[in-house]
């Protein structure tokens, strides 16, 4: 084909596929360093990249191509993650380390080179090594090439994003918990957008103060990038209309709350229109009304954590006079938490929330869930119990020390790339196949704990191997092993359709019957069900590796993941690019 040939393709394309031709690339440079912050009265240096806390926010368009040069200037190894990014045929930029890539090592640069392929809305980015994502995570938001999918005028898109600070060093915690077999220590405080807010000593001046205008209407993109817990969101005398998750436009609902797992994105509107009923105020009524939005954690776990909230505050501009946004100060306590804020341990909220979403399925954005399967994979999700090494000393319980497993298989990284052992054809590569498709020992899943003894564990990188275009089931569940739980699973490389959830134990008969397959909503990161479990399906149409775990950071560690090898399809265009040139080595 000659060049005028090739261009007039192009211009055809871009037509009939805008989403996924573009010219335009968009270059961001990350230098991950220390830099000292503090919070709650404790100054330490915390890793972050360009010297920002959360990171800098990546604006895009659907279509792009981005290019991210990360230069590692600590002495730790470190990679990012660009969560919920297809990343169609590049798997080399996905970011987890040894799954996908080598770590950066220090003094080194390594450009993550992607392009955003039938997506727009809000995702995040994150370090994917140890514990690096307390700090090093950010936004990633894709702007649209066609107007939003809901009538209402924007005024102002805000990011917010959910984490978790420790006083102590989180490297240092997680390295304790695996010599010791113990869990890690709580977090010291919940934060919006890097502040914990004033219920926490010492912080009423780190506090998020949000300022809008009576009448007009906000889009939150919200992310939860917590380590280790879920997360109920609320504004006082507010309701949130949710119109997006995971960057897939959904049946827009009004809710006075959210659940949102770590992972897990939520772009909700809210409307200002509680002018005239002040909850809180400062001082002078000229700087107009205040109100609190609350983030508190939806507990599922027996085990004790830090149970405090984190708040900030939604500002009213004054309507009779103009002041500089750097003169709003909270208001004096006492601080009122939200009414409509969900209990701690409100399971109906959260399962009635999961129940009201649905994917948009218009014609410009159809869902194309898979109605049939031609392979099906019934996993157990599992907290356990491992017998202590010899002459050791374990911290967890009963003298053993905690473990995590999926159809009794504790994943562990292995010393290189296995994306690279697979693209490479190595002879290790036999090593990553082999995940067993149903559980080994069935039982009452949900029922009382069947024991409290060393479950016998396997520990390896077994992985499920599919051929490409593969229409997958895997139906993940939640086991009562030391305690039942509510567990974030991220799937790499797919978005996914949730077509059941449920209670208790699943009946490969009975539950298939009452399967979404219209509607379902698609995410990236799907809530399994407290003692229950969640049915996936999934167009394994992305050659690679991708990475399967759960985004509680504790249970990941403990080796709650699996992986899926998608191979490469006939054509080229169905086969993983060759690596880039500066892919760092082991």
């Amino acid at each position: 084909m000659g060049n005028h040939g090739y261009f007039m393709l192009l211009l055809v394309l871009s037509i009939l596929l805008p989403c996924s031709v573009s010219s335009t690339t968009r270059r961001f440079k990350f230098n991950v360093g220390w830099k000292k912050v503090t919070r709650l009265c404790h100054t330490k240096s915390i890793l972050t990249v360009n010297g920002e806390y959360p990171g800098p926010t990546i604006v895009v368009h659907e279509g792009d191509n981005v290019e991210v040069k990360v230069t590692n200037h600590v002495a730790l190894n470190t990679t990012i993650h660009w969560h919920g990014i297809r990343q169609y045929r590049t798997g080399w930029a996905d970011g987890p380390a040894y799954i996908t890539q080598c770590p950066v090592s220090f003094g080194k640069s390594y450009t993550y080179k992607f392009t955003v392929v039938d997506q727009r809305g809000t995702l995040w980015w994150h370090a994917h090594l140890s514990w690096q994502r307390a700090t090093v995570n950010g936004a990633f938001i894709i702007l649209p090439r066609m107007p939003y999918p809901f009538p209402v005028p924007i005024q102002k898109e805000i990011p917010i994003i959910f984490g978790e600070w420790w006083n102590s060093d989180v490297i240092a915690i997680e390295n304790e918990m695996i010599q010791t077999g113990d869990g890690p220590n709580s977090s010291d405080a919940y934060t919006i957008n890097g502040l914990p807010g004033p219920l926490y000593s010492c912080s009423l001046k780190d506090t998020f103060i949000q300022t809008v205008e009576y009448g007009k209407t906000y889009l939150l993109r919200i992310i939860n990038a917590a380590l280790n817990d879920e997360l109920f969101f609320a504004v006082a005398n507010h309701t949130l209309t949710v119109v997006e998750i995971d960057a897939t436009y959904t049946k827009p609902f009004t809710t006075e709350a959210i659940m949102i797992t770590p992972g897990q994105t939520t772009n909700v509107l809210l409307t200002a229109n509680q002018q005239q009923q002040q909850q809180q105020k400062t001082a002078s009524d000229s700087t107009g009304s205040m109100f609190v939005m609350a983030a508190r954690p939806y507990l599922t776990s027996v085990f004790p954590f830090d149970n405090s909230t984190t708040i900030g505050f939604l500002h009213y501009k004054s309507t009779t006079k103009t002041e500089p946004s750097s003169s709003i100060q909270p208001p004096f306590p006492p601080y009122t938490l939200p009414k409509n804020l969900p209990a701690m341990e409100d399971t109906k909220f959260a399962t009635d929330f999961a129940d009201n979403l649905r994917s948009l399925a218009s014609f410009q954005y159809p869902c194309k869930v898979p109605k049939t399967v031609d392979k099906k994979v019934i996993t157990t999700i599992s907290l356990n119990l491992q017998d202590c090494p010899v002459n050791e000393n374990c911290k967890g319980y009963l003298n053993k020390r905690f473990l995590a497993s999926m159809n009794n298989q504790s994943f562990v990284r292995p010393s290189m790339s296995i994306l690279e052992s697979h693209y490479k054809n190595l002879k290790s590569g036999h090593l990553f196949s082999g995940f067993p498709e149903k559980p080994p020992n069935p039982f009452n899943y949900t029922g009382v704990d069947p024991v409290k003894e060393n479950m016998n564990t396997e520990f390896g990188s077994k992985l499920i191997v599919v051929p490409f275009g593969t229409k997958l089931e895997i139906v993940l569940q939640d086991t009562n092993f030391l305690n039942p739980e509510n567990h974030p699973i991220h799937i790499h490389g797919h978005n996914f359709f949730i077509v059941g959830r449920g209670f208790g134990n699943y009946d490969a008969e009975k539950d298939p019957l009452g399967y979404n397959l219209v509607d379902p909503p698609e995410r990236n990161t799907v809530a399994v069900p407290v003692g229950g479990w969640a049915a996936l399906r999934i167009n394994a149409d992305n050659p690679g590796v991708w990475f399967i775990h759960c985004h509680l950071e504790e249970h990941t560690t403990w080796g709650l993941a699996m992986g899926l090898i998608v191979q490469g399809g006939k054509n080229p265009s169905q086969r993983l690019l060759p690596p880039p040139p500066d892919f760092p080595p082991c």
